[in-house]
């Protein structure tokens, strides 16, 4: 998306017809379980549904574009040689939504160096604070890597405990830990203190992460081109469509001769 183009509801003209833009946006979510790089704009576009207007056909034209000259960007999937990490980046924007006010959460879930997990939504209810919204962001991510973890043990794959939390936030990651902010904190739902009682039990961990760092950045916001790309390499890398899969370049001398007998029987027809 245009870093500068802020999306609302009456700007523009009516579409004369909303079903295009439906079944074009509705394409674009399938889109978004393997391509978690157009999540936020996808997002962004699907708030306007029920009265799309031309900007927001504009928007939706963009991301198809996007995705034409990214048709090879996928998601990377490696094997674990030793017991893995399961980490998760979260990251809020602060009233992102000009018209109600409401902040956009979004988290990205590794197992090891894969992303498994990724979400970009527009939080339910205004946060009064940038750290109230933070601390959201984090008590989901919280409970989806708690879910995972469960998931995992059932299906008998070990991971290495505890489990990371990454926040740019500082006053997030204190309220995590500290009940000392407990009086600062009395306006944000109690089920949000999700996250304290984890880091109490010694099941997850809350840690610091630069904003240049964080690569949730790219589900809560629209970014500039530099950023984008760059953020991009961390969520789905660029894969050139190819029928060999996994075989090795140097043959055997043995299959080396059987190709090239084959290669002599063989008869070209035009």
């Amino acid at each position: 998306m245009s870093a500068k183009a802020v999306l609302t509801t009456h700007d523009g003209d009516l579409l004369e017809n909303p079903t295009a833009f439906r079944e074009m946006v509705g394409s674009l979510q399938y889109l978004t379980i393997t391509r978690p790089d157009i999540a936020f704009a996808v997002n962004s576009v699907s708030q306007f549904m029920s009265q799309p207007r031309a900007p927001h056909l504009i928007a939706a034209k963009r991301i198809l574009r996007y995705v034409k000259g990214t048709l090879g960007h996928g998601l990377h999937f490696s094997p674990q040689r030793q017991l893995a990490h399961l980490s998760a980046y979260s990251d809020a924007d602060w009233t992102g939504y000009p018209e109600s006010r409401r902040s956009t959460s979004g988290y990205l879930i590794y197992l090891g160096n894969t992303l498994v997990s990724w979400c970009s939504k527009k939080q339910p209810t205004i946060a009064r604070s940038s750290a109230e919204s933070e601390y959201r962001s984090l008590a989901h991510s919280s409970a989806e890597t708690t879910w995972l973890g469960f998931l995992l043990y059932e299906l008998g794959v070990h991971i290495q405990y505890l489990i990371l939390l990454y926040c740019d936030n500082l006053s997030a990651t204190y309220m995590a830990s500290n009940p000392v902010f407990h009086a600062r904190t009395k306006h944000i739902e109690l089920d949000y203190h999700f996250v304290r009682e984890k880091v109490a039990l010694e099941s997850h961990q809350v840690h610091f992460v630069p904003s240049v760092d964080q690569p949730a950045d790219l589900l809560t916001k629209p970014l500039h081109k530099q950023r984008h790309n760059l953020l991009c390499t961390k969520l789905v890398r660029p894969e050139l469509p190819s029928l060999k899969g996994g075989v090795r370049a140097n043959h055997s001398p043995t299959l080396i001769s059987s190709l090239s007998t084959i290669k002599t029987d063989c008869v070209t027809v035009d």
